[in-house]
């Protein structure tokens, strides 16, 4: 099993197909893990998208079930993982990537925008996380009750208090897409497919304000994730995109 060592952080990946190199973050917030993309999304992209390019995904640190861990780094919750996103295509020599991730996937992706614009070539937030207005906590909460307890108590380094800290330097007094600003995403020329969704934990509402606001953006048409006719089309959407961009 490929795990790359990076100092104190361990990271779990796996690679299939060939050509331009893919990042894929899977769902499942703070949990997210590889057996997510075909567990929880609508179509697995190690499986439909190996055809053309070379699919890297990745566990994220200190999810719950997952090989990939670390020091919770408490003030810096979103560029802990951003670290280990570029340091993983650093390892495998990888220079220039684009990007897909889904749930988490999307705060990581506009991180990622922000800390290494040069090194992204195109990117696709699929089924996004964003901010709803009416649930302000819901992340903080979702994640004390269903990431933090199992942690803590898997790991002696890492106790309650700290996640308790983590979380709220991750989700308090963030709107919007959490990882960055509305200002940040206008000024974004990367170009961005939003593959929306439309639950409480990915608001319609956010994921098309961001492709509103990204002058480079598109958005595939919604409702997408079922049934399969509809996920067929999307994936069409997602692939030509992905075309239009691997040569850049």
């Amino acid at each position: 099993m490929p795990i790359y060592e990076n100092g104190a952080v361990n990271i779990y990946y796996e690679e299939a197909g060939s050509g331009p190199p893919l990042l894929v973050i899977p769902g499942g917030g703070l949990n997210a893990r590889i057996p997510y993309l075909s567990e929880r999304t609508p179509f697995n992209p190690m499986e439909v998208l190996s055809d053309r390019y070379r699919c890297i995904a990745m566990e994220i640190r200190n999810a719950n079930g997952s090989k990939s861990t670390g020091p919770l780094e408490v003030e810096r919750p979103w560029d802990s993982h951003t670290d280990d996103q570029l340091a993983l295509m650093d390892h495998l020599q990888v220079g220039r990537f684009m990007v897909l991730g889904f749930c988490i996937g999307g705060p990581f992706i506009w991180n990622l925008l922000k800390r290494a614009p040069e090194r992204v070539i195109a990117a696709v937030p699929a089924t996004p996380s964003g901010y709803l207005p009416k649930q302000p906590d819901r992340f903080i909460q979702t994640n004390t009750k269903q990431w933090a307890p199992a942690l803590s108590e898997a790991r002696d380094d890492v106790t309650m208090e700290q996640c308790s800290a983590f979380l709220e330097n991750m989700y308090r007094d963030r709107d919007f897409v959490f990882s960055v600003t509305r200002d940040f995403v206008r000024t974004v020329t990367t170009p961005i497919l939003v593959m929306p969704d439309d639950t409480e934990s990915h608001p319609y509402a956010i994921a098309e304000e961001s492709a509103l606001l990204a002058p480079n953006a598109e958005m595939t048409f919604f409702p997408w994730k079922e049934p399969q006719d509809r996920i067929d089309m999307a994936v069409r959407h997602l692939r030509t995109f992905l075309k239009a961009h691997s040569s850049s």
